[in-house]
């Protein structure tokens, strides 16, 4: 698998401006005209972006570097494309390496489509290009990879085998040896951290039935219940309430079955 090393342009909004007022001078420009479209055009939403958005950054149950990739996690999965630029710098400001966002890119390429990343691929590289990033600082495609979780794959691969390899042979195929023998043991992201982007964009888009084992496995993986649900509170703003009151049951009954 070849990573994804390029990635377009450079245009800040006025809402999240005010969320964490780290932006550049080209930044201030826009949100300036931002904020006049949103006088024009809603002014609630300039009420609701200097009140509940900007003070959803500032609650303590997620850092903001964590904030920072529920975020792009959400923008990658649903395609808006319009705030990305705001927002992987801002994730690049709040602690997010540069070799950390190309690697979240190339993971939800596989949980979110390839098209979603290849637009997230577009926007990233003026980002990077602006702040002097280059090709020594980004994962290579093919490193040495993390050790294989043997007992987990051992009860993950033959239920998925027994439940679907009479339907769809080569997803079951791709499933065990591309993203749970490859893509998942990628060291430029951590296991928490591969987890933390993989629920946030199933969240964000909708895919409730996934949710379950991908939590369960953040959790394994070092999220705490806290943390869980601040992601779930910072995708109601980034995805929609709709997405996160879906999600809400099965991170209930996730959260139930787990000793606290």
């Amino acid at each position: 698998m070849k990573l994804m090393t390029v990635m377009i342009a450079a245009l800040f909004l006025f809402s999240t401006s005010w969320a964490q007022g780290q932006h550049t001078q080209s930044g201030r420009t826009e949100s300036m005209q931002t904020a006049s479209n949103f006088t024009k055009v809603a002014p609630a939403l300039e009420k609701y972006a200097r009140g509940p958005l900007a003070e959803l950054w500032k609650r303590p149950g997620l850092t903001p570097r964590d904030r920072s990739l529920v975020t792009i996690a959400a923008l990658i999965a649903r395609n808006q494309t319009v705030e990305m630029p705001y927002y992987f710098d801002l994730a690049l400001n709040n602690g997010v390496k540069a070799s950390e966002l190309s690697e979240v890119i190339t993971h939800l390429a596989f949980y979110s489509g390839w098209s979603n990343a290849a637009s997230a691929v577009a926007i990233a590289k003026d980002v990077f290009e602006r702040r002097g990033i280059g090709p020594d600082q980004l994962p290579p495609a093919s490193p040495e990879l993390l050790p294989l979780n043997e007992d987990a794959e051992a009860d993950r691969a033959p239920r998925v085998e027994q439940d679907f390899g009479k339907v769809a042979a080569g997803v079951v195929q791709y499933t065990t040896d591309l993203l749970f023998r490859d893509l998942w043991l990628r060291p430029a992201l951590t296991p928490r951290d591969r987890s933390l982007v993989t629920v946030s964009a199933l969240i964000a888009s909708g895919q409730v039935a996934q949710i379950t084992y991908h939590l369960n496995r953040a959790m394994d993986n070092g999220l705490t219940k806290s943390q869980a649900s601040e992601v779930l509170t910072q995708l109601a703003f980034y995805a929609g309430w709709p997405n996160v009151f879906s999600a809400l049951p099965v991170a209930k009954a996730v959260f139930e079955k787990r000793p606290d």
